[in-house]
């Protein structure tokens, strides 16, 4: 059964149809990349698909759930995770307290204990930076754990905020080009990195337009032209395909 499941989706603006009669499915475990110019609708799909857009038409599955229409926030208790291709960091906190931003669903958000300093509630927050540490090593940022935001670099933002998702513990890790921005060398690093999510067992969906990230680490790639599926298939596939080639890969 496939983790995700988008069928016959439509999501109109005014007079645009950003996204048109779009159908696919990811399969768990897998890394599943999204291509196309900007204005294809792609981050228009991540929008419906994480709950932000409620589309105009169809329905989108997760897990062998409906979710269509419902909130970000019920999407993420039922293990949906995204970033944002722009930073969505708070600069006023420590690196550490920006992951455990992440994990905020699964704490308790009872006033009165917080109030009395409860110690069950002071363990769970001493597990919950505990956790927020590891999964900085993880993602290659474990030097930062003891630093403020402000003072990292933009690509260990990028790491950090990858991590801050991980923190929810997801099934589905939405990624919204996380290469944009980055030198060479931090392009080869999230390209381990998602490799090395998807090994641990979460499903990535990525939206990216370095095309030697995508071929190198995509089981499948869907190809958005104007909100319409052109073309879906391996990275052979849709590498070969003519009117990719034409299109996206600078083709004649």
């Amino acid at each position: 059964m496939a983790l995700l499941e988008v069928r016959d989706l439509d999501m109109v603006f005014g007079g645009v149809h950003a996204v048109q009669g779009l159908s696919f499915e990811v399969a768990p475990g897998t890394v599943y990349s999204v291509i196309g110019p900007n204005g294809a609708g792609k981050t228009t799909l991540f929008n419906m698909v994480s709950g932000i857009y409620k589309p105009t038409r169809g329905r989108i599955f997760f897990d062998g759930e409906d979710i269509t229409g419902k909130p970000p926030h019920a999407l993420a208790r039922r293990g949906l995770s995204r970033t944002f291709q722009n930073l969505q960091v708070c600069m006023n906190l420590g690196a550490i307290e920006n992951v455990m931003v992440g994990a905020h669903l699964k704490l308790s958000q009872r006033l009165l204990p917080a109030m009395l300093h409860a110690p069950w509630l002071a363990k769970a927050d001493d597990a919950c930076r505990e956790e927020a540490a590891r999964l900085m090593h993880f993602v290659g940022v474990g030097r930062y754990v003891h630093a403020h935001a402000s003072s990292l670099p933009y690509g260990a933002l990028k790491r950090m905020e990858i991590a801050r998702a991980l923190a929810a513990g997801p099934k589905l890790l939405l990624l919204d080009e996380p290469a944009a921005g980055l030198n060479n060398t931090e392009t080869r690093e999230i390209d381990t990195l998602i490799q090395k999510i998807a090994a641990s067992g979460v499903t990535v969906v990525l939206v990216e337009h370095d095309m030697k990230l995508v071929m190198g680490i995509s089981e499948r790639i869907l190809v958005l032209d104007y909100g319409k599926k052109l073309a879906e298939g391996s990275a052979a596939e849709v590498r070969s395909n003519p009117d990719v080639i034409v299109a996206y890969l600078g083709g004649a």
